[in-house]
């Protein structure tokens, strides 16, 4: 064999070796291969060993078809209270169709960021301050909508649509703050004034309760003094109808005569001039008699001769 015979051989071997090499196509996991015949699209191979027709099958692009995550810059959106706030969000997507994502837009990442832009202008220009910072999720949903139907034709599904931060310029931050300084100093006025007279009709009630409870307890104890007062003059004055029963049954049984009773009516009036509400003594007008009686007493008896 020649030379050039070697030479051509050689080169048809090299040839073949190339040819099945690029007919044999490895697609990983999770990715799509689109592939051109003679400049038109041809097929979509999928996951595994696919084989193509070297040299005239060629390999466009690998899709990616998990779920990606981009973060976009923030962007800078007025309010429609003419406020312009800087706006951070963060797109979930996945391509569902390597065929539309790679013919029926150049960048569909680009499209999505400025897609994304403008959708987020359009519904955060809508509302003023303070609605978007308290509607984080309509954002998200109005903006989901938004993107999903309109990339929906580029083979694109558009998972969650995220607000990182919603940032108002500095001077309104501090004038927010400010705001809700006031309103918890507010809040906290009303709830120490509201204590305050919780507290203080709590200890009305309490002194009202407790002046009950006295003006009750002394009721009572003014209703059992006035008894045992009235028991102890019932008794007293029983005890004295006894001493003055017994007296008089014991006088009686004595049978004294004149001039005893004369002597013990003298014995008393001492007695009665001892008090001391008595300041001027009268004395009685039987005083005479009760005199003569008791100077009988002295007066020895006459004999019976004389």
């Amino acid at each position: 064999m020649s030379v050039e015979q070697l030479v051509v051989v050689l080169a048809v071997v090299a040839a073949a070796v190339l040819g099945v090499v690029r007919a044999i196509r490895v697609v990983p996991q999770a990715t799509a291969a689109v592939v051109e015949r003679l400049g038109r699209y041809h097929r979509t191979l999928r996951p595994g060993l696919n084989l193509v027709v070297p040299f005239i099958d060629r390999v466009k692009d690998v899709i990616d078809l998990r779920e990606q995550v981009v973060a976009f810059p923030p962007q800078p959106v007025t309010t429609s209270d003419n406020l312009v706030v800087s706006v951070d969000t963060v797109i979930y997507f996945q391509v569902t169709n390597p065929k539309a994502a790679t013919y029926e837009i150049a960048n569909f990442l680009a499209g999505v960021e400025q897609l994304t832009v403008t959708t987020l202008r359009n519904v955060v220009g809508g509302m003023d301050l303070e609605r978007a910072l308290a509607s984080r999720e309509d954002v998200n949903a109005a903006l989901r909508g938004a993107l999903d139907e309109a990339t929906a034709r580029w083979g694109i599904r558009i998972n969650r649509v995220e607000l990182k931060a919603i940032d108002p310029p500095a001077s309104i931050q501090d004038s927010m703050e400010k705001q809700m300084r006031a309103d918890r100093d507010k809040r906290a006025a009303v709830l120490a004034a509201e204590g305050q007279r919780q507290a203080a009709i709590l200890q009305a009630e309490g002194e009202k309760q407790a002046s009950v409870l006295r003006a009750r307890g002394e009721a009572e104890a003014a209703v059992l003094r006035a008894q045992a007062e009235a028991e102890a003059q019932a008794m007293r004055a029983k005890g004295q109808a006894d001493a003055i029963g017994m007296v008089f049954r014991a006088i009686h049984d004595g049978k004294p005569d004149q001039q005893l009773l004369a002597y013990q009516y003298l014995q008393t009036l001492p007695e009665i001039a001892k008090g001391e509400a008595n300041k001027i003594w009268i004395v009685p007008s039987e005083m005479g008699k009760v005199l003569e009686s008791l100077g009988g007493l002295f007066t020895p008896p006459k004999s019976p001769d004389t």
